[in-house]
């Protein structure tokens, strides 16, 4: 059985929030991911399911540097049945500031015959920074 636009996004929160779904087994074969707003040092895009896999796995690490307590997901219809606009937030601890965080990210998804073809993540190079810690190295790295 074929899965809705929405039900994909929420095997998305789901995996943000680690549950045991891997990101990439939503993906087309040949889908795409997209970071618009990719701070240096980061793609702006993965083509196919293989490289959102393989730097997905590879970033996986980075994960440990908080503790996610929950994840919240708006889901917003538009006039293309294939796509829709997700709000995902999470919260939680932070072990590379020490303290709570909260980040919010907008995802523009489409979705064909139950999987993602094209994901255009948008979110925010310098929350991101902070989230994983890593400020001073976006400052640096635009300072170059």
């Amino acid at each position: 059985m074929s899965r809705s636009p929405r039900e994909v996004v929420d095997q998305v929160r789901r995996m943000v929030a680690g549950e045991g779904v891997t990101f990439a087994d939503l993906f087309a074969v040949d889908g795409v991911l997209r970071y618009p707003f990719a701070p240096p040092g980061m793609p702006r895009e993965l083509n196919g399911q293989d490289e959102i896999r393989a730097y997905h796995g590879a970033a996986s690490g980075r994960r440990a540097m908080f503790e996610i307590e929950d994840v919240d997901v708006v889901v917003r219809e538009t006039d293309d049945p294939e796509v829709v606009v997700a709000e995902i937030e999470h919260h939680g601890h932070s072990h590379a500031t020490g303290g709570p965080y909260r980040f919010r990210a907008l995802g523009v998804i489409r979705v064909r015959d139950g999987q993602i073809v094209e994901y255009d993540d948008y979110m925010d190079p310098i929350a991101t920074a902070a989230l994983l810690g890593r400020t001073p190295d976006l400052v640096a790295a635009l300072a170059s």
